[in-house]
């Protein structure tokens, strides 16, 4: 017979500015944050380097420079 898994109590590490950070999912699939979806996303956009908008940046200059 299989034993349950003792959860594990220890919080995960995270950055200073996201101390106290916590989610989880309810009963009916809906996510709960401890944070507000803006604070996060303004965390986000100032460490985090989007790969999507680097490429979009390179294609625009190589478009500029064929043009001349």
């Amino acid at each position: 017979m299989a034993s349950k898994k003792e959860e594990n109590e220890e919080k995960p590490r995270v950055h200073k500015d996201l101390d106290g950070f916590d989610i989880k999912i309810n009963s009916f699939g809906e996510i709960q944050m401890s944070y507000d979806i803006e604070k996060i996303n303004d965390f986000l956009n100032k460490n985090v380097e989007d790969k999507k908008l680097k490429d979009i940046d390179l294609e625009e200059q190589k478009v500029k420079k064929k043009k001349k």
